[in-house]
């Protein structure tokens, strides 16, 4: 029995070529949904002009994706892990790859828009399957690792987003972006089709929140459609308080709804009590607001002080976002060998730090005096996303995987919402572009210390000293 138990072990623990391509598989799925986040803002000056809309229709674009994406991943993660991960990311990666080619022959805008909306619903079907898949395929003591590879992945998405979708822009139209997506949507599925099992889940469960998903929806779109309007219009405009009243009102709707769906709750009750998800989400949550502030303030300095074009830019976040896709990819072997506490408390100060030394930022500011800052949030955004949602997926029961991960993701998409809006007011009331930039990170910079307080309190157990130790060698050994 013991040599039995030993093999199953060790079988377990295997991670051989087969692992590698599904992991491929992975971190292709996940570099798609996050490169069309950012490839297509360098972009819409061009769609501007070829359908003469202005601004605020194109802007639609990227926010119409974003908020689909965010509205419906909790639903995409509970429809992973209720009728199966592989057969949900299939879905999603087909109405994608079918959006992303209406999108690219789009005749008009509201064609264009409907494309974009349609994508946003795969890819809040792929994302979670995604996560649930990638944790289910690595043995126990690479868990880690899962994490590292797919916010890397995000990361680099994220990354190279704007150079390359700058280059087809410029070079093909801007038609090329949506069509890139195709053969990169088919290549996910080839893969995952050939090297990952479908997964076992109990029919038992298949019973969807109806109620669940329509009140959650309706509540998430008029929270989300309030903080991107309320800069424009004004927060004490009575569109934006009706807005965050339906909020307010369908978020309550959502918790009475839930507890009287039972086990086939949306968000089922052994998630919501879950203490050190529930840390982890919160964790999240708070430090979201910086990271998005940081992409959005920062080429706007860099545009309108320093005279950068778009391109010039995007690449000018580099420092940060380069740092972030490698950090991400160290921090899934750290993870495994150091435990949680030490990488995501890591991961939370130095965000922190991050901030406070972007605060520092003047009119007279030339690029050089920003690549510290933004290299230190880079480290901090790569080691904190990665490790907590690895912390907030690994803190529940393998069949939640999908799920706990839509809700780590879904809090970073509402703490930025709500982050960037409260920027934007500080920001908008400085007549001093750079001053209200600095008091904004400043702020960002506050509210990290609360995130990291968080973490250091409720994520990840203890501090060990073995593990401390182990931290210490580890880094002299690393240079």
């Amino acid at each position: 029995m013991a040599d039995e138990a030993q093999a199953e072990k060790q079988g377990g623990e295997r991670f051989g070529k087969a692992e590698m391509l599904g992991l491929a598989a992975m971190a292709v799925g996940v570099f798609v949904i996050a490169n069309d986040f950012t490839a297509l803002s360098v972009a819409i000056p061009a769609i501007e002009k070829d359908f003469g809309i202005d601004l605020t229709t194109a802007q639609w674009v990227i926010n119409g994706y974003a908020m689909v994406f965010g509205v419906l991943i909790v639903t995409g993660g509970r429809l992973a892990d209720m009728f199966g991960r592989r057969r949900i990311f299939f879905i999603g990666s087909v109405i994608f790859a079918i959006a992303s080619t209406l999108g690219g022959f789009a005749p008009n805008v509201w064609i264009l828009l409907a494309a974009r909306f349609v994508m946003g619903v795969g890819g809040a079907m792929m994302w979670p399957a995604v996560l649930g898949m990638t944790y289910g395929l690595l043995p126990e003591s690479k868990k880690g690792l899962a994490g590292g590879t797919i916010m890397g992945a995000a990361g680099f998405g994220n990354a190279v987003g704007p150079l390359i979708g700058g280059t087809l822009t410029d070079t093909l139209s801007w038609r090329g972006i949506f069509f890139l997506n195709l053969p990169i949507a088919i290549f996910g599925i080839f893969v995952t089709w050939r090297v990952i099992a479908a997964d076992k889940t109990d029919a038992g469960e298949r019973k969807i929140d109806y109620g669940g998903i329509l009140v959650l929806s309706a509540g998430l779109i008029a929270l989300l459609l309030a903080l991107d309007e309320g800069t424009d219009v004004g927060w004490l405009d009575v569109r934006i308080i009706g807005l965050f009243v339906v909020a307010v009102l369908a978020l309550v709707g959502f918790a009475l709804v839930e507890h009287r769906a039972g086990a086939h709750a949306l968000v089922p009750r052994d998630v919501l009590d879950n203490r050190e998800f529930a840390a982890a989400a919160l964790a999240t949550l708070l430090m979201s607001a910086l990271f998005f502030s940081a992409l959005l303030y920062l080429p706007q300095f860099m545009m309108k002080r320093l005279d950068y074009s778009a391109i010039q830019a995007g690449a000018g976040l580099l420092p940060m976002m380069g740092v972030f896709a490698l950090t991400s990819f160290i921090a899934g072997p750290l993870y495994n060998r150091l435990g949680p506490k030490i990488v995501v408390s890591a991961g939370a100060a130095a965000l922190a730090a991050g901030m406070f030394l972007l605060s520092r930022i003047a009119e007279t500011s030339p690029f050089t005096e920003l690549v510290p800052g933004m290299a230190v949030l880079g480290i901090g955004v790569g080691l904190f996303y990665s490790s907590i949602t690895t912390a907030g997926i690994t803190a529940l029961d393998k069949s939640r995987s999908s799920l706990a991960g839509a809700i780590v993701y879904m809090a970073q998409i509402a703490g930025g919402s709500i982050g960037l809006g409260l920027n934007t007011a500080v920001v908008v009331g400085n007549p001093v572009l750079a001053d209200g930039i600095s008091n904004a990170f400043f702020i960002d910079g506050c509210l990290a210390i609360a995130g990291l307080l968080v973490v250091l309190f409720f994520v990840g157990g203890s501090f060990d000293r073995e593990r401390l130790e182990e931290m210490v060698h580890y880094h002299r050994a690393h240079g």
